[in-house]
């Protein structure tokens, strides 16, 4: 139940940005020519609240063990420079802690620093209501691991590398300061082993839902 909750939230929020990115270009005239939107050689600077929802699937033991990771909410920071007026490169930083269960019980923890390098594609550029869609590739890093079973503990790949998918609307609330919303898919894995012996794959994938404020320089 919880899993399906979080879906139909995430997949809400989803349809709202599509909604936003309809109506875009018929934001008022009267908007556009108050604030001056955003252009090449512009830099926005957003700091959102985000929550990361886990997609997880596993192989092996930690199928057999039915492993899961928890939800995590955490501050994203993320810099877009635009090299265009309608696009941008954006780099995303944040990281996260997430308690792994299982059937037999509580796994431990581990971090995850996952920075993503994204082209975004800005609709509206010059109006109030600016809806975006990225894409580009995600390099996650674990670290800081906690993870065992019993008193035995488990190793993980340090590092994986995987796509990301984004969609987002930035709102002008005057020249310079935007609100945001936003929703990311990453994907992401680790292999875990005990012993030397491997137990399987855990591949996360999270969906990440944001809303933030925002200036640009």
């Amino acid at each position: 139940m919880k899993l399906s909750l979080n879906r139909i939230r995430t997949a809400a929020i989803a349809s709202s940005l599509l909604c936003a990115a309809a109506v875009a270009p018929q934001a008022h005239a009267a908007d556009d020519d108050t604030l001056s939107g955003i252009h090449a050689g512009d830099v926005l600077v957003r700091l959102r609240a985000i929550s990361i929802v886990p997609n997880v699937d596993t192989t092996g033991t930690l199928s057999a063990l039915n492993v899961g990771v928890n939800n995590a909410t955490v501050p994203e920071l993320d810099v877009t420079y635009m090299i265009r007026d309608y696009l941008g490169v954006e780099l995303i930083l944040g990281t996260s802690r997430h308690q792994l269960t299982s059937s037999v019980g509580g796994l431990g923890g581990v971090n995850v620093l996952p920075p993503t390098l994204l082209l975004q594609y800005h609709f509206n550029h010059a109006g109030r209501v600016r809806p975006y869609v990225g894409a580009g590739l995600n390099y996650t890093l674990f670290y800081n691991n906690g993870l065992h079973v019993g008193a035995q503990p488990v190793s993980i790949s340090n590092h994986s590398f995987g796509p990301a998918l984004q969609a987002g609307v930035d709102v002008q609330v005057t020249k310079s300061f935007f609100v945001n919303a936003d929703i990311k898919k990453i994907w992401m894995h680790t292999d875990a082993s005990l012993n030397g012996q491997p137990l399987g794959r855990v591949s996360i994938d999270p969906v990440v839902v944001g809303l933030g404020v925002g200036m640009r320089f």
